[in-house]
């Protein structure tokens, strides 16, 4: 028997290839499904059954392209309500992958058709639990995203988590291995472990949701600190349960050149949004007008997702060259589908043209220390937690998850400081300012952690962070 952990970190999220002689069995995969087709050519195995944890909300699964390459049949747990061929299991159903056995528990609670998947092993020894959204490392699922399905609020959906934590997880033995669909980084739960394979023992003793007295306490404690889920969850979910486009369609229309003498009316013509992937290094030094940039190197995908509201809205790229195959895949993992190219040569073609250029100032937490004054402004755009713990004296946090309702009150008159923890962030607010036509601001290269490295500055006393996303 062989389990492997596939897991992609800037999604935080792990599918598992598990083999017993010359079949196998894939949980929630990806939406490129290369990497399973050639695992399992590599091993001369046959895929014998696709399992679905649940409708996941934060990527689109290759269930439905996985099972057209290998006619694998998909998995779901009890109450699932697919629009397409799919196996609805019973709770306690077993399906057999050569010599080992998958047990479906049926947990929901995170989402009504939530399912974990029991392995028991040759010798019949229940040996993991594959648990989705219903056991993270260190949390649970959060239970605030089935609501409008179910018609039940998310104090209903936390206490039918709970009751499925206690009679279908609690019970299991300490020495069985938890193996969980997100880790931390998620959006999907708010104090998970940055661990991605655990003993479920060590979870009974380290797993605060584990660890509450009563139900009432645990439902209080579950959805203490939940912010909004990301925009694009709801939209993730509708493509899981309904299909979608073929990932082969996807990306064949993404892989179309543009040249720069085209690119201002193609984006006009289309209405385009144009995305920068390029590093805030490089895009602060210039860049097309009007682009946004939300940077390769980075938690890419989930932004894209966060802060763009329609999977469907036109997209062209602005991609260092040979990264816009990538980029393409990052974004059709949370259903950005409506790639319609990138600008050949990349910006240093647009450059080179002597076409418009814009930057966006920036300079280093030295240069800002210097400058700094009591009455200068600073926008913190970093979350609500992290400005909770520690922040400059003074500072206004402006998350930018929740640009879209802060942006239009910001004074275009007045000078302000821009920064979040690294950089990463504030360069993505700083190309959304700059595309509605705010200018007069500058951004802090290396963010918080390089502003207080200076020691120059009047920063808050530290608060240990709660659970809280």
């Amino acid at each position: 028997m062989k389990i492997e952990q596939i897991y992609t970190g800037c999604l935080a999220q792990g599918a598992y290839y598990i083999v017993s002689e010359n079949e196998a069995a894939i949980i929630d995969p990806l939406r490129e499904v290369k990497p399973y087709l050639d695992r399992l050519e590599k091993d001369n195995v046959t895929l014998k059954y696709i399992f679905e944890t649940h409708f996941h909300a934060d990527f689109v699964s290759g269930h439905l392209d996985l099972s057209k390459k290998t006619n694998a049949p998909i998995i779901y747990g009890p109450t699932a309500e697919p629009q397409f061929e799919a196996i609805i299991a019973e709770d306690e159903q077993i399906f057999e992958i050569g010599k080992i056995k998958i047990k479906v528990l049926h947990t929901p609670g995170h989402t009504m058709e939530s399912t974990t998947y029991l392995l028991i092993d040759e010798n019949g020894t229940e040996t993991a639990i594959f648990t989705g959204d219903t056991l993270f490392l260190g949390d649970v699922g959060r239970p605030d995203l089935a609501q409008k399905a179910t018609n039940l609020t998310q104090e209903d959906l936390a206490g039918i988590l709970y009751d499925s934590l206690q009679s279908k997880i609690m019970p299991l033995d300490d020495s069985i291995t938890v193996y969980p669909a997100h880790g931390a980084g998620s959006a999907c739960g708010k104090n998970m472990q940055k661990e991605t394979v655990d003993i479920l023992g060590n979870q009974k003793k380290t797993n605060y949701a584990l660890n509450q007295p009563d139900k009432e306490s645990f439902i209080r404690e579950v959805l203490d600190g939940l912010t909004a889920p990301p925009k694009y969850f709801g939209m993730n979910v509708a493509l899981n349960k309904g299909g979608y486009e073929s990932l082969d369609v996807v990306m064949n229309k993404g892989l179309n050149p543009i040249s720069v003498e085209d690119f201002e009316s193609f984006a006009k013509e289309t209405g385009a949004l144009i995305l920068d992937t390029r590093n805030p290094a490089d895009f602060h030094k210039g860049f097309i007008p009007n682009a946004i940039n939300i940077g390769l190197k980075g938690d890419f995908a989930p932004w894209v997702g966060t802060l763009v509201v329609d999977v469907q809205q036109p997209i062209i790229l602005v991609s260092d060259e040979g990264t816009e195959e990538e980029a393409i895949m990052r974004l059709s993992r949370v259903g950005f589908d409506n790639v319609l190219g990138y600008l050949k040569g990349g910006f240093d073609a647009w450059k080179n043209s002597k076409k418009e250029i814009d930057v966006v100032k920036r300079i280093s937490p030295a240069e800002f220390a210097e400058q700094f004054t009591a009455s200068s402004k600073i926008i913190d755009v970093r979350k609500i937690s992290e400005y909770s713990a520690e922040h400059i004296d003074n500072a206004y946090n402006r998350p930018l998850d929740i640009i879209s309702e802060w942006i239009s009150a910001v004074d275009d008159s007045e000078h302000f400081f821009l920064h979040c923890a690294g950089g990463y962030r504030s360069m993505i607010a700083a190309s959304i300012l700059n595309s509605h036509g705010i200018r007069n601001f500058t951004e802090i290269e290396g963010g918080f952690n390089g502003i207080k490295k200076t020691e120059k500055l009047p920063v808050s006393d530290f608060v240990c962070q709660s659970k809280v996303l």
